[in-house]
Formats: C-alpha cells, sequence, structure tokens
C-alpha cells in the first residue's frame, strides 16, 4: 500500500473547513451571549436602584425647622 504525501494545499484546505465550522459556532453564539449580558446587565442595575432607593427611604429623618 503506497501512502500518500500531504501537501501544504491539503493542510491549507483542513484547516479552512475547521477554521469555517468554528467561526459559524462563534458567530451564532456570539449574539446569544451579548443579549444575555445586556439583559443581565439591566437585571443588575435594576436591582441596585431600587435597592438603594429603599435604604435612601429607611434612613433618611425629618428634620423639622420652626421658627419662633
Amino acid at each position: 500500500m503506497a501512502q500518500q504525501k500531504i501537501t501544504r494545499n491539503d493542510l491549507e484546505a483542513r484547516f479552512r473547513t475547521v477554521q469555517d465550522d468554528v467561526q459559524a459556532k462563534v458567530s451564532d453564539k456570539k449574539q446569544t451571549l451579548t443579549t444575555a449580558a445586556i439583559a443581565g446587565s439591566v437585571l443588575v442595575l435594576l436591582i441596585i436602584f431600587f435597592l438603594g432607593k429603599r435604604s435612601g427611604k429607611k434612613k433618611s429623618a425629618y428634620v423639622e425647622i420652626r421658627r419662633f
């Protein structure tokens, strides 16, 4: 059985197919991850806002100034 030599073109073609497959998977996941990151950021900001608003009401004191 004669072995075939692997040429540079064979390697380049194989690397291109592997790279195309990986890039296709990454591009599909990239949009999903971006959407999830944005939604998570908005959720964290809303939680921080409402917790800050609540703690501000708990600790505020009413000061009344009267003039005689």
